[in-house]
């Protein structure tokens, strides 16, 4: 798909439902008991995979234009699949999952696309191990496929290497059926959607600084679940705005947890011009409009506690650095290198491939802003942020800027390039 440059973004927008908190509504409600009702559901790839996977395991789910339904079969109801279950491109299916299947009276093989198949999984697999269970990966490479033959569970104080919301989120879903209480503390906090909504579910679950503690209850209960506009794709029209001159952009319904809304932090850090309108809460979950103006930014440095609330929009901000004056050092972002891509590897090419003063280090970026970026061609490596983050800085370059497997998209945001062609201002 080919991009050309515009004058600006102007109008109004409302993104898709969150990815990451769509997926836990429909595994919550497929081990609860009673309907779940869920509004602004995500319909990408990777969600619909999750629904795919209950599906599966005998659990009823409809879907129509606003309201998907989720019939719980509760904790102890999930059916043995007839075959393998197939995850697609979803770190979050494949993870979280894997932390139900663990302790159910059935065997199982998950497995995804080529994506997945070479996605670290010792993360999962060591932990639910510890708890008791067997869970091996099948070409003994430390990735999915993943067989897991359910056993007893027994509770654990698990030490995370890595603050990451899959890793926490499987042994606390873990956790939900073990025989005591079940500890994860993290070296920082990640994004807590699973704290959130469990608490909503009727579970016993509580923090206490950086470790999140789970007691298995008897069941959990169907709940009523409101979706909150995602705002790792809101990241992108946010950039957008702040990159391109004479811009304004309204944001509806996005949701502002305090751990995922690292990039609002970052963007005023950087002297952007945006405001949080209409705060209010939903199903847990705080929401807001976010209004935001093109501005003058200067550079940062961006480390530490605040790399697991931005994780997901960091290509976004490497790109919006280059707009920014000054060297702008991103460090502490290893986890980019085993997402859907190297995102550190492929955000440096190509960044540089459109004229950036970029260099990738150990654990991170240094970006030189200031200088106008032209178009390149840009391999996507299927990756859905990297494809979006160069289609916003292709309208905001010289020349054409042509992204290659462009489709990869719809994992999250299936109508991304139709507001996007909306806002431009030509």
């Amino acid at each position: 798909m080919k991009f050309h440059s515009c004058r600006g973004f102007r109008g109004e927008v409302t993104v898709p439902g969150d990815k990451s908190i769509s997926h836990r509504a429909v595994m919550f409600g497929s081990i609860a008991r009673g309907t779940t009702e869920i509004t602004n559901f995500l319909k990408g790839a990777d969600c619909l995979s999750t629904i795919a996977c209950f599906r599966a395991m005998g659990v009823p789910i409809e879907m129509d234009k606003t309201v998907v339904r989720v019939h719980g079969n509760g904790l102890h109801g999930l059916k043995a699949p007839s075959s393998v279950l197939d995850c697609g491109n979803s770190g979050t299916t494949t993870r979280l999952i894997s932390g139900i299947l663990a302790a159910q009276d059935f065997s199982v093989t998950l497995t995804g696309d080529e994506s997945i198949q070479k996605r670290p999984m010792r993360r999962v697999i060591t932990p639910l191990s510890q708890m008791g269970a067997q869970i091996a990966s099948v070409h003994g490479n430390d990735c999915a496929p993943l067989r897991i033959d359910g056993r007893p569970l027994h509770g654990i104080h698990y030490l995370s290497p890595v603050a990451s919301a899959q890793v926490k989120s499987a042994i606390l879903l873990a956790g939900l059926y073990a025989d005591g209480e079940t500890r994860v503390t993290e070296p920082y906090v990640s994004r807590d959607h699973t704290e959130r909504m469990l608490t909503g579910f009727g579970a016993d679950i509580h923090t206490e600084g950086t470790t999140a503690i789970v007691i298995p209850p008897d069941e959990l209960s169907g709940q009523k679940i409101e979706v909150p506009g995602d705002i790792s794709s809101a990241a992108f029209f946010i950039a957008a705005a702040l990159m391109a001159p004479d811009s304004e952009l309204l944001l509806h319904n996005v949701g502002t947890n305090p751990t995922r809304a690292g990039i609002l932090h970052v963007c005023k850090d950087m002297g952007a011009d945006i405001r949080l309108l209409n705060t209010r809460e939903a199903s847990g979950e705080p929401t807001a409009d976010i209004l935001v103006r093109s501005s003058s930014l200067h550079s940062i440095e961006i480390g530490g506690a605040i790399i697991p609330t931005l994780i997901d929009e960091l290509p976004m901000i490497a790109a919006l650095a280059c707009f920014a004056d000054g060297e702008t050092i991103i460090r502490n972002a290893e986890e980019l290198k085993v997402k859907e891509s190297n995102r550190l590897d492929v955000m440096v090419r190509g960044l540089s491939a459109m004229g950036a003063d970029v260099s990738g280090t150990e654990d991170g970026m240094i970006i030189r802003g200031g200088r106008p970026l032209h178009g390149a061609v840009i391999d996507s490596h299927l990756d859905h942020r990297i494809a979006m983050t160069f289609a916003i800085a292709g309208c905001c370059a010289d020349k054409e800027t042509e992204v290659l497997g462009a489709d990869c998209v719809n994992i999250s945001y299936p109508e991304f390039y139709t507001d996007l062609e909306r806002l431009m201002v030509l």
